[in-house]
């Protein structure tokens, strides 16, 4: 039982033999093609997963340059509007000055316009109670002058001037 035969030897040897050639033509060729494939793929998806990390670093830092500008425009756009905002509060405070002015100048010339017509007024005024007190002086003849003296002075008492 220990001792092998040379027949079965060989047969199994035959065996083992064409049994190797079918599995290498059937099973170990889709097998290592499999292998490839994977291997294949593996490396195919290392290599992109490299690229999509050098393109990810390289958006990483257009994204922060985009930042920066619009970080920029930003702070310009402040700028202008704060300029802007200053530009027509200054302006706003020079037309109110020259609105100011005008009002001042049609108040004072609306005053001084008045003031001529009181002293207008006055002055008429006065001219008739002159009139007036020279028509009751013509009217009353006095032969004496010392009467006509008393009557003026009696005349220019009773007249009060305001």
């Amino acid at each position: 039982m220990l001792t092998p035969d040379l027949g079965l030897f060989a047969w199994n040897v035959i065996v083992f033999l064409l049994l190797l050639v079918i599995l290498r033509a059937l099973a170990w060729k889709p097998i290592l093609k499999s292998l490839k494939e994977r291997e294949t793929g593996i490396a195919d998806s290392l290599a992109s997963a490299e690229k999509i990390k050098v393109e990810m670093a390289q958006m990483k830092s257009e994204n922060e340059a985009l930042l920066a500008k619009a970080r920029e425009e930003r702070a310009q756009l402040l700028k202008e509007a704060r300029e802007t905002k200053d530009k027509m509060i200054n302006e706003a405070k020079d037309q109110a000055k020259v609105e100011a002015g005008k009002i001042i100048a049609d108040a004072q010339a609306a005053i001084e316009q008045q003031k001529m017509a009181a002293i207008t007024d006055i002055k008429n005024q006065v001219g008739t109670l002159v009139v007036e007190v020279a028509e009751k002086v013509l009217r009353r003849e006095l032969s004496n002058k010392n009467e006509q003296e008393g009557y003026i002075r009696q005349l220019s008492n009773e007249v009060k001037l305001n």
